[in-house]
This record gives structure tokens, C-alpha cells and sequence, in this order.
């Protein structure tokens, strides 16, 4: 019932209630319709979303199981969050088996762990499979899992065949290298048996050439000489080649004369030169220092092997090693000769091993072919360079540079004293020694001509003031003799002559010709000022040298007593050392084995025997080795308390640098390679060459 309060309104009131409610009703329905298909939608949307990344799932894990690498992904306790076929195959396991789990391959052997710069880790693992040993390449990096925590990737590959090729490889360059060493050694051996007869037989002939021979039995003694040291130097050569090959080429580092190893290397092949009717000759130019820090010894066998090898192939003209300056400090040695050059298609084959240059199968000129192989061995070694420039018909040229600094900031020479100002003719038309000439007189101010034929240089006397001649007999003693004439009555005031050692022994003397002076070919640098200034013993009138006998191993009378131990195995050996040092008035005791050389070092240690000023120690003796009792010499010095230590110098035919370090660290006190230099042998024991021992 209505209440009487609302009157006649309350119906009307109750029907608009009402109409609202039913309209706010059917909005509340038709939101929620709204809300529902809108949530349906995003339902959809969001089906299709999981719809696409479960196809880009499958996808991923399709790609990588398609994939030849193992794949395994772990968490932070190692647990395995994902793994492909292949790494299930890898350890036999399901996948479904391994998720979750913490198996782990079975592994045999571990290689190197190398960390990359971004921090991946990579490594190389030997795993035990079912179906054997493989070896894996892992690449391991840090990532982050599905809710953010980390985990461990890791990607490999199976490199059985490159692990296996790797290791075929360094097992065949570990047979090489031994076999090279053995090599090495062998050659060594080899070269040591083959030096001590040698030894016995340069040493017998040294001390045969020392006795009263006639001229026909001086020839074959010097015959037997000459082919031995031929021999030798092959020997040298091979030993030289297998100690480069094994990396074993030692280079010392020694302030030196530069110009003298040069003029020395030039005389030294100069007899055969000249035996074979060809010149050499040497010019160092101004500026070159003097004095440089280097390995004279192995710049020494460079250069005596290009210019030993352009004398061998040179038939007529001649040889020119000259030296200049460089870049940098470094000094540049080139080596020209008028032989009959190289063809074009030897060139690519001229420092190769057992090659020559003429290409020849007839062996024509001998040799091993190493020379010029080991000679840029050498060159590269310190670390300079060699090149050649020839040209069939025309000659060849090598040119070598190599760093060689100066000694204390030395200067070089300042020129040929009394040279500047004065006029030179130069008559000459060889093709090295004349241009030379020139060209050093001229370096030290002389104005100086060049004339090539006897016509040439009379013109020039006739045209102007000529102060000094040099002349070369090389165009006939006739033809120099007229020339010296001529150059009387045109007032030069000064007038040598150049010869070789052949020539000079039949010149006569200077002044019987028309000269002051005489210059023996190859001519130095010193012997030219003195012959210009007027000094030194060729001047006007000498005689010329006669032919005496060689005294080669004549040596000053020891000042006192001296005492020496020979430990030496080889009769003839021993027999060529005592004779010699008997002839300087050495007492000498002989010690047939490395246990009588103990026996008798230690009796003249302790005072049973008198002491000895030296023992020479060959080092492979039967029983004890030279090595061994001087390792006991040195101990018994201590115990009975030597004041003074016992010189002990090595005899030895092994010339490897190993021998010689293990030698001092033996405790001998010095060096001395077989064959035995006799002169200097004897040089050492009277105490001439304190350094000798070490650097010979």
C-alpha cells in the first residue's frame, strides 16, 4: 500500500524508478557485451601471438637441430636447460632424459683453454663416445635464460680429423728435427774423424816444408798441402751448411779493422788470381770507418767466398771488391768481376743448395755448390742483404749490405798523405786496379789522369806537368821501361811501378828500370802513401827478394822452461804436436788417455811431479773424455789448494759452437780446432797470442 504521505505523485515517481532501473540494467548488459568482445579479441590476438612464437620455437629448434655443432645450454648449478640431438648423441642420451639433468660428456684429454676478448672461452676436448674417441671444439659464452638468471651456452664441433692431422704434423716435424739433429751430429762426427787424420797430415807436410827439401820435393809437399786445405774447405763448407740448416749459426759481435779484413781477403786470393793471369784488387772509399762492431770472422767467409767464387769463374780481366758506405749505418760490399756472367735462367737458381753458376754438369770448376747458399745464410743471419746483378758475356756483380756499426764513433781514413795537389798519371787498362788507384789518389785531392796505352800516357807527359807515374808492368817490362824514360825527360819527379809477385821476382831492381819505387799488386792503401812519400823499403835500388825457404813454423826460443802435458789418443797427432813444441824447447809429457792425463795432472798438483805451465787436452779420448779430467783437475785444484789454476786448452776436431761452450763450461780455459795451426800452437805456448786459445 502507498502511503498516504506521497499523495497522488507516488505512482508516477514509482513508474520513472522503475524505467530507470531497466535502463540502467540494459547498459550494465551491453557493457559487459562490449567488455566480452573486446577480451575476445584480445584472446585472439594473443592466441595468434603464441600461435606464431610456438612456430618460431619449432622453427629455432628445428634450425638447431638440423646443425652439425653440439649444442648444450646449463644453469647456474649446471643443470642442462636445453640440449640438441647432437649433444644427446654426443653423451647417448634422450633429450627429454638430459633437461634437468647434470650429465656431462666423459672427457679423455684436455687441450689449451684460449679466452677470447669479448670473454668466450674456447678449448679442445677429447670425449669418450660409444663409438670411440673424439675430439670436440667447444665454444663456451654466458647468457641470459628465459627469466633473466644465467646460463651457460656451449658450442661444439667435432674436429677428430684436424686434431689427428695436427698431430701427424707435429710428430713428422718432430722426426724431422731429430733427424736433422742426428744429421747434425753425424756430420759432426764425421767431420771430427775426418779432421784428425787430416790433422796428421797438414801437420806432417807443415813440418816436412820445414826441413832442407830440393825444389821438386818442396813442389809435391806443397802439392800435398795445397789438396788438403782444399779438402778442408770442403768440410768446412758442409759443416757450415748443416749448422745453418739447424739454426745453430752463431754470430759474434767484436770491434775490427775493416780495411785490413778487406786488403787481407784480396792478398789472400791473390796467388790465384794471378796463377791464372787475371788481377784483384781492393778500394775502400773515403768515409768508410776504419774500425766497426760485427762478426769479422763471418763477413771474412762471405766475402772470400763471392770473390773466391768470381776468381774460379773469371778466365780473363779480373776481380773488384769495393766498399762503400750505406744507409743507416750499414756498410756495402760489392764484388764485380769480368767472367762470363750468368745466364737470365740460372739467376732464380744462384743460392740454392748444390748449385753453380755456370750451371754446368761437368763440374768444371769443383766445389760443393754451397758457397753462395751459405754466403746468404750468412748475410740474412746479420741481418743484411745480397743481391746480383749479371749479364752473359759482360761480367757479373754481388752486392752485399750489412749493418755494421762504428767502433767509438772512429772516422775513416783522411786521405793518402801527400797526395793532394800533386799530378798523377796512372797508366794502366786493367779493369780494377788502375780505376782504383785513381780513384784514391783522387779521394785525397791528387789531380789525376788514367791513360791506357804507352801512346796515351806519352801525350799526356808531353802535354803538361806530371808529378808522379805509376806504371803497370802488366804491358810488358819493355813498354813500362820506355815509358819511365820518357817520363824522365819530361821531369816527373817521381815513379813507381806495379807488379805482381811473379813479375817482381823478375823485374831487377826499380832503379835498373828507370823507377823510384815499386807497388806489389794487389796494392794497399798504406803502401801507396809510402811509395808517393818516398818511405818505406821499396824505395829506388833494392834488391829484388829472393826466394828463401819458408821457415813457417819458426818461433822465438821460449824465454824459460816450459812444462806441457799433451793428453792425446792419436800416435801421429801427438808425434806432429810434441816435434813441434820440441823445436821451441818445450818439455813435453805425453798422456796417451784421458786417465793417465788425471793421473799425471793430479801427481803435478799435489807436488809428486813438477808442475806443468799447460796442459793441451784433446777432448774424445777413450776412458775418460778431455771434458771429464778437466772437471776432476778442477776439483783436485780446490782440494789441495792450488794458488795458481792450472791452464787446460782444449784439442779438438768438433768446431760446433755446443762444443766449445760445453768445453768452457768444463773449466777449460781456451779453444784450439784441429787441424792444428802449428805457428800458432807454438805462438800460445810462449804466451805471444794471450787471446788466442778462445778465438781461434
Amino acid at each position: 500500500m502507498i502511503s498516504s504521505t506521497w499523495g497522488p505523485l507516488a505512482l508516477p515517481v514509482l513508474i520513472a524508478l522503475s524505467t530507470l532501473a531497466a535502463a540502467l540494467a540494459a547498459a550494465s548488459v551491453v557493457r559487459e557485451r562490449r567488455r566480452a568482445a573486446s577480451l575476445d579479441a584480445q584472446v585472439e590476438r594473443l592466441q595468434d601471438e603464441l600461435w606464431r612464437l610456438a612456430e618460431r620455437e619449432e622453427s629455432y629448434r628445428a634450425l638447431v637441430e638440423a646443425q652439425l655443432d653440439i649444442i648444450v645450454r646449463r644453469d647456474g648449478e649446471g643443470r642442462i636447460t636445453f640440449a640438441n640431438e647432437g649433444f644427446a648423441r654426443l653423451v647417448g642420451e634422450t633429450r627429454e632424459a638430459l633437461v634437468g639433468s647434470t650429465v656431462r660428456p666423459q672427457v679423455a684429454e684436455t687441450g689449451g683453454v684460449q679466452v677470447l676478448d669479448d670473454g668466450a672461452r674456447c678449448m679442445d676436448e677429447a670425449i669418450e663416445t660409444p663409438g670411440g674417441l673424439v675430439w670436440i671444439a667447444w665454444i663456451e659464452t654466458v647468457i641470459a635464460g628465459p627469466d633473466g638468471r644465467i646460463e651457460t651456452l656451449r658450442a661444439g664441433r667435432e674436429v677428430t680429423d684436424r686434431v689427428a692431422a695436427e698431430r701427424a704434423l707435429q710428430d713428422a716435424r718432430a722426426k724431422a728435427e731429430a733427424a736433422s739433429e742426428a744429421k747434425s751430429r753425424f756430420l759432426a762426427t764425421v767431420t771430427h774423424e775426418i779432421r784428425t787424420p787430416m790433422n796428421g797430415i797438414l801437420g806432417m807436410t807443415e813440418l816436412l816444408l820445414d826441413t832442407a827439401l830440393d825444389g821438386e820435393q818442396t813442389s809435391y809437399a806443397e802439392a800435398i798441402e795445397t789438396s788438403g786445405v782444399a779438402l778442408l774447405s770442403l768440410i768446412d763448407e758442409i759443416l757450415d751448411f748443416s749448422k745453418i740448416e739447424a739454426g745453430k749459426l752463431d754470430l759474434s759481435s767484436d770491434v775490427f779493422d775493416l780495411h785490413a779484413l778487406v786488403e787481407g781477403v784480396v792478398e789472400l786470393l791473390a796467388p790465384r788470381a794471378q796463377g791464372k793471369g787475371i788481377e784483384i784488387a781492393a778500394f775502400v772509399a773515403r768515409g768508410v770507418p776504419r774500425m766497426v762492431i760485427g762478426d769479422s770472422d763471418r763477413l771474412r767467409q762471405v766475402l772470400v767466398n763471392l770473390a773466391g767464387n768470381a776468381v774460379k769463374f773469371t778466365e780473363e780481366g779480373g776481380v773488384g771488391v769495393e766498399v762503400t758506405r750505406g744507409v743507416a749505418g750499414s756498410i756495402v760490399v760489392t764484388v764485380a768481376d769480368t767472367g762470363p756472367g750468368i745466364a737470365p735462367e740460372r739467376m732464380p737458381l744462384l743460392f740454392e743448395e748444390f748449385e753453380q753458376g755456370d750451371g754446368s754438369h761437368s763440374r768444371r770448376h769443383g766445389g760443393t755448390g754451397l758457397g753462395l747458399a751459405i754466403t746468404r745464410r750468412i748475410v740474412e743471419r746479420m741481418q743484411g742483404e745480397i743481391a746480383v746483378e749479371s749479364q752473359p758475356g759482360f761480367g757479373s756483380r754481388f752486392q752485399v749490405s750489412v749493418p755494421l756499426p762504428d767502433a767509438d764513433g772512429a772516422k775513416g781514413p783522411a786521405g793518402i798523405e801527400g797526395a793532394a795537389g800533386r799530378r798523377v798519371l796512372v797508366l794502366g787498362r786493367s779493369p780494377f786496379e788502375a780505376p782504383y788507384l785513381a780513384r784514391r789518389l783522387a779521394e785525397s785531392g791528387a789531380d789525376v789522369a788514367v791513360a791506357q796505352t804507352s801512346a796515351e800516357a806519352g801525350a799526356l807527359l808531353d802535354r803538361g806537368r806530371v808529378d808522379v807515374l805509376i806504371a803497370d808492368c802488366a804491358f810488358g817490362e819493355e813498354s813500362v821501361r820506355e815509358v819511365a824514360a820518357r817520363a824522365r825527360r819530361a821531369g816527373v819527379g817521381r815513379l813507381v811501378v806495379l807488379l805482381s809477385p811473379f813479375e817482381r821476382r823478375d823485374f831487377g831492381p826499380p832503379g835498373a828500370a828507370g823507377f823510384d819505387a815499386y807497388l806489389v799488386k794487389p796494392v794497399r792503401a798504406r803502401s801507396l802513401a809510402e811509395r808517393l812519400s818516398g818511405v818505406g823499403p821499396a824505395s829506388a835500388g833494392a834488391p829484388p827478394v829472393a826466394r828463401t825457404p819458408r821457415r813457417r813454423m819458426a818461433a822465438p826460443p821460449l824465454p824459460g822452461p816450459r812444462r806441457i802435458l799433451l793428453a792425446e789418443d792419436n800416435e801421429i797427432n801427438a808425434l806432429l804436436a810434441i816435434k813441434a813444441l820440441q823445436k821451441i824447447g818445450a818439455a813435453v809429457d805425453w798422456a796417451k788417455d784421458g786417465n793417465e792425463a788425471l793421473t799425471l795432472s793430479e801427481a803435478a798438483l799435489d807436488g809428486r811431479r813438477s808442475p806443468y805451465d799447460l796442459v793441451l787436452m784433446d777432448v774424445r779420448m777413450p776412458g775418460l773424455d778431455g771434458l771429464e779430467v778437466t772437471r776432476r783437475i778442477r776439483r783436485a785444484e780446490a782440494t789441495f789448494g792450488c794458488a795458481t789454476r792450472l791452464r787446460v786448452v782444449a784439442l779438438s776436431a768438433n768446431v760446433l759452437s755446443e762444443d766449445r761452450a760445453a768445453a768452457e763450461a768444463a773449466g777449460l780455459d781456451g779453444f784450439l780446432s784441429k787441424p792444428l795451426d802449428l805457428r800458432r800452437l807454438l805462438a800460445l805456448v810462449a804466451g805471444e797470442e794471450a787471446g788466442l786459445a778462445r778465438a781461434s
